[in-house]
């Protein structure tokens, strides 16, 4: 669900789309706080309508969408003009998106090429 405002006034509108691609495959997204905008969009779509488990951690939470309107003295002014929410009506920007399973790489982790995000996923997939 996106909310849009447009000449003062709110309102909700809801995309949707009518071919399931990943409909009926075991499916895991990975997130982690570097998972922003568009990426978490999607996960929260697959996650709201059971087509995927996420594994990882709260991603960053950039749902907003943005223009640029220009100033008289050539400056420019970033304007937020519409959030985006996921299915089950909660705000990206707010709040990011919690992942089903929760589980964090830790810098030793990466130092030594282990991926415990990566090796939980594959375990939920067995």
């Amino acid at each position: 669900m996106v909310e849009e405002r447009t000449g003062g006034k709110t309102t909700d509108k809801l995309k949707t789309s009518g071919n399931p691609v990943v409909a009926g495959l075991p499916t895991i997204v990975l997130i982690n706080n570097g998972s922003a905008s568009a990426s978490e969009i999607v996960a929260a779509a697959l996650k709201d309508h059971g087509a995927a488990k996420l594994v990882g951690e709260q991603s960053f939470g950039k749902g907003s969408v943005q223009t640029m309107k220009p100033l008289p003295d050539g400056a420019q002014l970033k304007v937020t003009i519409a959030h985006w929410y996921t299915p089950a009506g909660i705000n990206i920007s707010k709040e990011g998106v919690k992942p089903d399973v929760e589980i964090k790489q830790s810098t030793e982790d990466y130092n030594a090429g282990r991926d415990p995000v990566l090796d939980k996923a594959l375990e939920l997939l067995k």
